[in-house]
């Protein structure tokens, strides 16, 4: 049966491994960094440019967490937002390779590393992605691997 909700989104067997998603730009600004810090990561390096120029940083930097919630954002948009997706299963290998500073903007791609079948449940595959975010200069920031599930159209 299908389903009316994703009925016209990209299924299972509709994604190809090797297919490449580039994601779009976000400038993170100094109000977005401490906002996010005050509620999530209250560090004197989100927090406080005078703190964070004297700290290892050497300046007002986004929460890894904040530059995973910005990728996990332009993910969406992106990509799963055009998939039959069913949701995360999870991630592994997540990194943060460089910080985001105030002022920086940020984009990446989202490369599809695998796709299998469940043996399970049939009407389901699994998709692995990797996620490279990475700043205006070119240097990455973020990396991890995604797993996702996606339905698939025929069984």
């Amino acid at each position: 049966m299908t389903n009316p909700v994703t009925a016209n989104r990209r299924h299972f067997e509709d994604l190809a491994v090797g297919e490449i998603i580039k994601i779009a730009k976000t400038t993170v600004n100094k109000q977005m960094v401490t906002s996010f810090a005050r509620q999530f990561d209250p560090l004197p390096f989100h927090l406080d440019e005078t703190a964070a120029k004297a700290s290892l940083l050497g300046g007002l930097a986004a929460s890894g967490w904040q530059t995973g919630a910005l990728g996990l954002r332009a993910l969406v948009d992106g990509f799963l937002s055009g998939i039959a997706s069913a949701g995360g299963l999870g991630f592994s290998n997540l990194k943060w390779k460089n910080p985001v500073m105030a002022g920086d903007t940020i984009d990446g791609t989202i490369t599809v590393a695998d796709l299998r079948r469940s043996n399970s449940h049939p009407q389901w595959g699994i998709v692995t992605l990797d996620f490279d975010v990475r700043n205006q200069k070119g240097a990455s920031v973020l990396t991890m691997r995604l797993a996702n599930l996606v339905e698939v159209r025929t069984q």
